[in-house]
């Protein structure tokens, strides 16, 4: 079966997040520290993505209204 990369790559954003959260819960206080940077990384994939959408969009609606304006 021909599973899409995109689709598998969609969730490692959020598992890093998991990760994270499992780390700070589950381990001592003295490694709490070394699964902050996988959290913080997988909410900067997640607003990245979310920030580049929005550009895209408002990009195309620039130029859908450009064309209206030609008419």
């Amino acid at each position: 079966m021909n599973i899409n990369k995109r689709f598998i790559l969609s969730f490692v954003a959020p598992f890093m997040i998991f990760i994270s959260a499992m780390g700070l819960i589950f381990r001592d206080n003295s490694r709490k520290i070394f699964y902050l940077p996988i959290g913080v990384m997988g909410i900067v994939i997640i607003l990245e993505r979310v920030i580049s959408r929005q550009m895209d969009r408002k990009n195309i609606l620039k130029k859908i209204n450009s064309y209206q304006k030609d008419k």
